[in-house]
């Protein structure tokens, strides 16, 4: 995750994209700064990454098909890039905001602007930094698509939409973090949850102290909210509940669920959940909101818990007492693995099309490929800690791979990542995936780590088939899910556990596949895929290179140097 160097000066760009086939779909603009402020959500004043000013940034909400424009504006004193989480940039990993597609935004006050579209996606997802460890100092919100209105969703509409950002959180800064790593050291236990930007409500006068500021959610009893709630922490799972409140599960990363209610749901680094809470108490006082920290010893991590309150607006008074209670057993992963099956696709709902989420028979395909993927405790590789996926460190490119393809730069990454792990001593590489354009692939995730991790993969959403404990063998495929798994982009992988997942390479471009904790991340446990379509000679699985890209590396003497260009970003949409 280091930024690459980029010898350049500012650019101002005016663009005017999409011009031909787009036109029909609406555009929406968003102006993003980021930059630093002093805030102390755990009552110790430290320094956060802020997007126009706020922390957590604003929500940018648009609807399915809309083309999104993103000027994001660099006033850190590092790099910056910005990834969307789940957000699929059909055609355009040039969009996607991490090293392997993107030169990094220049400190300073430099600008690059995001051009990409939702094609074909509801839900919920965010944004965040995806360098330097910046996303444990702040710097994201929430994403939000919309269905379009001729596109019936499978419940009655909300009353009203509330966003919930939940995370652990460091009083150390990001780079303290980062040096930390660099020393070989481990991140230990954090400071505590943040829920929206805020610390603990004072529920515990021994474990919370005076004067922090929480989170207060306004309601009216009766009505029926849209909550959509996101875990954007460092490395933590965290138990999602509301006191005395069912929460009804509808969407999870873009895919309609089959509706259960749940007391409460174990939401991991870089999922998000949408759920439907009706607002049916009493009111005899407020309710607590709680993120706690899970597969951890309680006694030591108490503390590791957010705490916010939901209001009535006819509330009789302030929550007192203790916390609702988690699941029994915060080991019990056995109770984990079983709610995460539970979690099923809606098939008969219409996603962002007319036409039935199980309309796709993924349980019919036949597999072309097989990955198993395998995480072990970091290791100590040429004498630094590093992690890794099958014994391979990820080191970033000195030049983006899609740039290095399209400009022969040699040498830059090796097709060469192996399809399971190897029996030789872990190194450092730039090693990716060639993956094939129109493949169907098995990917089984093998965490023999002491951690639970979480899995992402850019540009697609996979299916979640299945999970288990012990090392994988061929017999476990008999208890695959082929009919109704959840599609998503980010799954938990138990420690000492497996996770399956099937997914079909229909997006040409090259992909990041990272775990989601960001000491791993950091740490190089990550590749890419790259899938290409060799028949195509004219853009019309991928689109050209963008106007207005940042040169580095190899390529750093092509950036343009102080002017201001005017172009036409024209592109041939050919969608099948």
């Amino acid at each position: 995750m280091a930024s690459s160097s980029l010898l350049v000066h500012r650019v101002c760009y005016i663009a005017l994209f999409f011009t031909l086939c787009f036109a029909a779909d609406p555009f929406v603009n968003f102006e993003l700064e980021y930059s630093y402020i002093t805030a102390s959500p755990l009552g110790v004043p430290q320094q956060v990454v802020a997007v126009n000013g706020k922390f957590p940034g604003p929500i940018l909400n648009v609807t399915t098909n809309y083309n999104v424009v993103v000027d994001v504006k660099n006033k850190l004193d590092e790099d910056l890039l910005v990834t969307w989480s789940g957000i699929q940039m059909r055609r355009t990993s040039w969009q996607d905001g991490v090293l392997g597609t993107n030169c990094p935004i220049p400190k300073g006050g430099w600008n690059f602007t995001y051009q990409f579209q939702v094609k074909d996606q509801i839900g919920s997802f965010f944004y965040a930094p995806s360098v330097n460890m910046q996303r444990a100092a702040g710097g994201f919100g929430s994403f939000i698509v919309t269905n379009r209105n001729i596109i019936p969703i499978p419940f009655s509409p909300p009353d009203g939409d509330i966003v919930i950002i939940i995370g652990d959180w460091y009083t150390r800064s990001h780079k303290t973090l980062r040096k930390d790593l660099d020393d070989g050291k481990q991140l230990g236990m954090p400071d505590g949850v943040l829920i929206n930007g805020k610390g603990p409500y004072r529920y515990n006068t021994t474990l919370v102290p005076d004067g922090i500021d929480h989170e207060t959610i306004n309601v009216d009893p009766g009505k029926t909210y849209r909550v959509r709630v996101h875990n954007v922490g460092v490395s933590t799972c965290l138990n999602f509940r509301i006191q005395n409140h069912n929460l009804l599960l509808v969407e999870t990363e873009g895919y309609y669920t089959s509706q259960q209610n749940y007391t409460s749901v174990d939401i991991h680094v870089g999922q998000s959940y949408t759920f439907l809470v009706t607002m049916d108490q009493n009111a005899s006082s407020d309710y607590y909101i709680v993120a706690s920290s899970r597969f951890v010893n309680q006694t030591i991590w108490q503390k590791v818990t957010g705490v916010g309150i939901l209001h009535y607006s006819n509330s009789k008074g302030k929550a007192a007492g203790p916390l609702p209670d988690p699941p029994n057993d915060v080991y019990d992963t056995s109770y984990a693995l079983n709610q995460a099956m539970s979690i099923r696709q809606n098939v008969s709902a219409s996603g962002a099309r007319p036409n039935p989420q199980g309309s796709f028979h993924y349980g019919q395909i036949n597999v072309t490929d097989f990955y198993l993927l395998k995480s072990v405790p970091p290791v100590s590789i040429d004498g630094k800690l590093r992690a890794t996926f099958n014994g391979i460190s990820f080191k970033n490119p000195v030049t983006p791979i899609r740039l290095a393809d399209l400009y022969y730069v040699k040498g830059d990454y090796k097709l060469d990542f192996p399809t399971k792990p190897m029996n030789r001593p872990p190194k450092v590489d730039t090693s990716i995936i060639n993956a094939t354009y129109k493949g169907f692939i098995e990917i089984v995730l093998q965490n023999n780590d002491t951690v639970v991790q979480s899995f992402h993969m850019d540009g697609y959403s996979f299916f979640v088939v299945g999970m288990g404990f012990g090392e994988w063998t061929e017999n476990n495929r008999g208890s695959y899910n082929r009919w109704d798994a959840i599609s998503r982009s980010t799954t938990q992988v138990f420690p000492g556990g497996w996770t399956a997942v099937l997914v079909s390479l229909d997006n040409v471009g090259v992909w990041n596949l990272r775990a989601e904790n960001l000491d791993r991340w950091y740490l190089g446990q990550e590749t890419y895929m790259r899938i290409i379509n060799p028949e195509d000679h004219s853009n019309k699985t991928e689109m050209p290179v963008p106007d207005n890209a940042l040169y580095c590396g190899a390529l750093a003497s092509m950036q343009k140097y102080d002017f201001i260009s005017c172009f036409c970003y024209t592109v041939f949409w050919f969608y099948s």
